[in-house]
């Protein structure tokens, strides 16, 4: 799918880079003239949308370092200060704070959007592992942000969350202590998880580069799931999906602003506003709202152990995917059984979330189990079962066929595309 690049440099420096470093033409055959299936639809922005929240996490957490002091004893008050006596510390904190929220809702969007249009399957395999590979760091990399404000929140979620890893035979409790740095969570604990938040958003930027490149190798997937057969079937990236890419940043820049500006402490947690106190304990322990599905899952094992192990397992069984999925067909629009099938998967996964709120405790525990096995029932029973025994609709032959209809008639928008993408390749 990738691109031959025809970009031409037209002044003489230009021309002597190119020739040195084709780094212009690299960028044009990536995001000018790349071919991209002209049926695109708005959920196919969020992979710009989370770029875009990659950069403005590591932008903002780079000067909010320049402040903060990572010490269990100044650790709350340096936070303070960034937000009192700091010039536009409040709204670099707020941005920063809600722009991990804002993350986690378009990866969670890109996710489901994945699932949905089948983008895990052949030749998409390695593309979609590194999307999960990428998940799995933003996931550590929020845990240990929420604990370097150092408040009550903070504390007691760093402590519930690690001693969970003694409950591994063996090597548990030895992890802990590492993790610890000592024999309780303290000073030496809050510079581990410092040292680590500050280094993960560059590593999760290496494999970003990873997931795009295996994206312009095997191509994006697109509505249908039909891989694109000829230059009718594709338009150039620029500027047919940047437009688009750029509508839907705004758009979401829009909600992000209202958050920071208006509600920039609902997502989070009233009690990080107390100081860590090892002596009082919270009556109630949460992580940040987008940990709490896999949180109703941990609890709702009552074995220590297999709990740790099932909520391992809930990550991980998404790199499986291209593998537990029989059907050949991709995209939902074609399957109707896995279509509903995939809705009540969506309204467990909020339910988990829902119920990951609420104390492990009577009939929220009874559901949470409930909804935690169907949540592995749907991945190792129902997507395998489905494929043997569902009978898709049948696919279109091209993108083409698809928009058009099988009368063919263009619309002029469509024979404008078309003539502006045999001209640019």
């Amino acid at each position: 799918m990738s691109a031959h690049s025809t970009y031409q440099p037209r002044s003489p420096f230009m021309k002597w880079l190119e020739a040195r470093l084709p780094i212009a033409g690299l960028i044009h055959s990536s995001f000018v003239a790349y071919p991209t299936p002209r049926n695109l639809n708005y959920w196919w922005t969020f992979g710009g949308i989370l770029s875009f929240m990659l950069a403005v996490q590591i932008v903002t957490g780079i000067v909010l370092v320049m402040h903060y002091t990572p010490h269990a004893d100044l650790a709350f008050s340096s936070v303070e200060q960034i937000m009192r006596d700091v010039n536009y510390g409040w709204l670099l904190r707020y941005l920063h704070s809600n722009g991990a929220s804002m993350f986690f809702i378009a990866v969670y969007v890109h996710i489901f959007r994945g699932l949905y249009y089948g983008s895990y399957k052949a030749p998409r395999e390695v593309l979609w592992i590194l999307g999960v590979i990428i998940y799995l760091l933003m996931m550590a990399t929020g845990f240990l942000g929420y604990t370097l404000p150092w408040g009550q929140m903070s504390f007691w979620g760093a402590t519930v969350i690690t001693n969970f890893f003694s409950a591994i035979p063996g090597v548990g409790e030895s992890i802990v202590t590492w993790l610890w740095g000592g024999y309780a969570v303290g000073n030496p604990t809050l510079q581990r998880f410092f040292s680590l938040h500050y280094l993960l958003p560059f590593v999760i930027a290496g494999v970003v580069v990873l997931h795009i490149w295996a994206l312009h190798v095997v191509g994006q997937n697109n509505p249908t799931g039909v891989e694109p057969k000829s230059s009718q079937d594709t338009v150039p990236f620029t500027p047919y999906a940047t437009a688009k890419d750029a509508f839907m940043l705004v758009v979401f820049c829009i909600v992000y602003a209202w958050f920071v500006f208006y509600v920039p402490n609902y997502l989070g947690h009233a009690d990080n506003y107390i100081e860590a106190n090892p002596g009082v304990t919270p009556s109630h322990i949460v992580p940040e709202w987008y940990y709490l599905p896999f949180y109703a899952i941990l609890r709702a094992i009552p074995n220590k152990l297999l709990g740790v192990i099932a909520l391992f397992a809930s990550i991980l069984i998404l790199a499986f995917l291209p593998w537990l999925d029989t059907s050949r067909v991709r995209s939902a629009a074609y399957r109707p059984l896995y279509r509903q099938f995939f809705w009540v998967f969506v309204a467990v996964c909020l339910g988990l979330g829902w119920l990951g709120s609420k104390p492990a405790e009577g009939g929220y525990v009874i559901a949470a189990r409930i909804l935690t096995a169907w949540y592995f029932i749907h991945f190792l029973i129902i997507m395998p079962l489905l494929g043997l025994i569902e009978k898709p609709k049948p696919l279109p032959n091209s993108i083409s066929e698809a928009v058009l209809g099988k009368s063919g008639g263009a619309h002029p928008s469509f024979a404008a595309a078309t003539a502006a993408s045999e001209k640019r390749s």
